[in-house]
């Protein structure tokens, strides 16, 4: 089991590069995340969804996703609390303190779903949740310690030198925790270094001798790490723009954006830059396209669009002859009106949307999980994604779908000048030939930029650099 002195340490990658590198040496590797909690998710082949990284890990593993590999997954929806998702389904919503009690009657369910991975791998790499050294969250634990303790897993804890004070961090890890919980720990490994490796001999040897614990691996920065999917969105904020083309895309960082893998692929093509503007800053005005994103929160998104003035913006991105694309939630801010009367999301009420799109959402209990494909009705151009909401969308806009789906079903809308579009499936812009009829409506030549391909590539890569700076071999030996 791999846990972290912290969130963001790496050991989502951590954990996809070593499940790459033991796959590659002809092994059965399966991730497994107890508990995750994030907006990032994936449709796995049952029709439930799973976190980003244990979908990513996976893909590492040459494994399908499945709901047993993440069997509780917390989707954070701000003042509401969280929505909960077990095994691939959503069983109701909880606010942090109510969310303790919820523990002890998961742990059975993560413990099932542990043994069923467990019956068809040769081998588990557990991933943790935030930080191995939060003992006011111990009680009832189900996604670091707790989980160790029940199956008796080894753990190798990650640290992030790129933060600074890693020592500290390690050290400090024993210190606070239970004797029975650091008996657990056997290694540990420093990750994100820069610079001569040398320099940190001495810190290795150190923490070796104040812990007990092995010195499992000092991992140099993998500059690479960019092009996978991230987790959080807490990368987000405060990023430069990405790329350096002549077209620009604008995205407002929602407060509860979601699924925003969506714009990797964007973010991937030389001639995009791709620009996340945070709360305080307008819409650029040299846009030629704005996308709203996915979000968890719709109606809380909606009011802080337009509490930053955003919708102003908006509007001059439009009479400028600039293009709008709302996916899933954006989709749904795009209409006249949002509904979600059994408080779904939030209070129940009614809020009415931006008004650039003659549609009306409607929220309801049942969520809509489905990987999908087909084609975009204007061009024909491929595409793959999937479908993850609890809303459904209706009116005169719909009668011009963006997407035509492989069954016959369309999705999606098109206001009448064809300016501003919406749509409920995610994924579009990975499939390369979906993503260049959007840069040629946009007036840019694509690239020869092959996404899916090159995560591969970037995996492999992460494989080799991580295989080099961690001692995999003694790892196998920590394993039960």
């Amino acid at each position: 089991m791999f846990q972290g002195t912290g969130s963001d340490v790496g050991k989502s990658l951590i954990v996809a590069a070593l499940a790459r590198a033991y796959a590659n040496r002809g092994l059965k590797v399966a991730p497994f995340k107890p508990q995750n909690m994030s907006n990032n998710a994936a449709v796995t082949a049952e029709g439930g969804e799973i976190g980003r990284a244990q979908a990513l890990q996976a893909r590492a593993a040459r494994l399908a996703p499945s709901v047993d590999m993440n069997p509780v997954l917390l989707k954070p929806q701000g003042a509401a609390g969280s929505q909960v998702v077990a095994r691939g389904e959503v069983v109701g919503k909880a606010l942090a303190r109510e969310y303790q009690s919820w523990k002890p009657r998961l742990m059975p369910l993560v413990l099932e779903s542990f043994a069923r991975l467990r019956a068809r791998a040769d081998l588990i790499l557990i991933e943790g949740a935030g930080s191995a050294a939060e003992i006011n969250l111990r009680a009832g634990d189900i996604a670091n310690m707790g989980f160790a303790q029940a199956v008796g897993a080894p753990i190798v804890l990650v640290a992030d030198i790129d933060r600074g004070g890693v020592i500290a961090q390690l050290v400090g890890c024993q210190a606070v925790i239970e004797p029975s919980d650091a008996a657990l720990i056997k290694g540990f490994i420093v990750n994100k270094f820069r610079g001569d490796p040398s320099l940190f001999d001495d810190g290795l040897d150190f923490v070796a001798r104040r812990t007990g614990w092995l010195a499992l691996g000092l991992v140099p920065f993998f500059e690479g790490a960019a092009r996978l999917p991230a987790e959080d969105a807490f990368g987000l904020r405060g990023q430069a723009a990405s790329g350096q083309g002549g077209v620009k895309i604008a995205v407002p960082l929602l407060p509860n954006i979601a699924n925003f893998d969506d714009l990797d692929p964007l973010k991937a093509e030389p001639g995009v830059t791709l620009v996340f503007v945070p709360p305080g800053a307008p819409l650029p005005g040299d846009a030629r396209l704005v996308i709203l994103p996915g979000s968890k929160a719709t109606i809380a998104d909606l009011m802080a669009f337009r509490a930053e003035g955003w919708h102003i913006d908006l509007a001059a991105h439009l009479r400028r002859g600039g293009r709008v694309l709302g996916v899933c939630g954006g989709y749904q801010m795009l209409g006249r009106t949002i509904a979600d009367p059994s408080g779904v999301e939030g209070l129940p009420g009614e809020e009415e949307g931006l008004g650039l799109l003659d549609v009306v959402t409607a929220l309801g209990a049942q969520k809509k999980l489905s990987e999908t494909q087909g084609v975009s009705v204007a061009d024909d151009a491929p595409f793959k994604g999937y479908e993850m909401h609890m809303g459904a969308t209706s009116g005169a806009d719909c009668a011009r779908p963006m997407l035509r789906f492989a069954d016959g079903r369309f999705d999606g809308a098109i206001s009448r000048d064809g300016l501003v579009c919406g749509v409920y499936v995610h994924g579009l812009f990975a499939q390369d030939e979906q993503r260049a009829a959007w840069l040629r409506r946009l007036g840019a030549e694509p690239s020869l930029l092959r996404y899916e391909a090159g995560i591969e590539d970037t995996l492999d890569a992460l494989a080799e650099h991580c295989a080099r700076h961690i001692d995999i071999d003694r790892l196998l030996e920590l394993a039960r």
